[in-house]
């Protein structure tokens, strides 16, 4: 969207993983706010598996889940899984919880990037655009395999 920003976002695959129909709901409007039209829709971590798995997912939005695959889980088992179609897709974490220790532990599943409840248009398009703007190569170690986890530091 102009007002946002230069980027037009309409060719963009999105599946979105969201417990919350309410929320999925906001998300959906917000990423409709910004051009995007090709989005599917997962309410729990299994569902969203299976749609990820299907060709031509751009980017994975994803909602620290509550239901018995969390988040990080979930993303795990996107980059890592044995079925795994594209463990290199791009992956937004939502979350209403913002302690430190759960952003690294998003961050260490492998998520791009990480955005705190509530989400703005703004918020969610300086996400998208991060993940276009500034790729990060991927790592692969024993217990590790996701986007370069190291970052500038942001102090304490």
């Amino acid at each position: 969207m102009e007002t946002i920003g230069p980027y037009h976002l309409g060719g963009l695959n999105v599946l979105l993983v969201e417990d919350n129909h309410h929320m999925r709901r906001i998300v959906r409007t917000i990423l409709n706010t910004l051009g995007i039209k090709n989005i599917k829709e997962a309410e729990d971590a299994a569902a969203g598996l299976t749609m990820a798995q299907e060709r031509g997912t751009d980017l994975i939005i994803c909602c620290w889940l509550t239901d018995i695959i969390d988040g990080p889980e979930f993303v795990k088992m996107v980059r890592r899984g044995k079925n795994s179609r594209n463990p290199y897709v791009p992956i937004i974490m939502l979350s209403a919880f913002t302690e430190k220790f759960r952003i690294e532990e998003a961050r260490d599943a492998g998520v791009n990037e990480f955005l705190a409840k509530p989400v703005s248009p703004k918020a969610l398009y300086q996400r998208i655009v991060a993940v276009i703007e500034k790729p990060r190569p991927f790592v692969r170690t024993a217990t590790y395999f996701g986007p370069c986890r190291r970052r500038q530091s942001m102090g304490p």
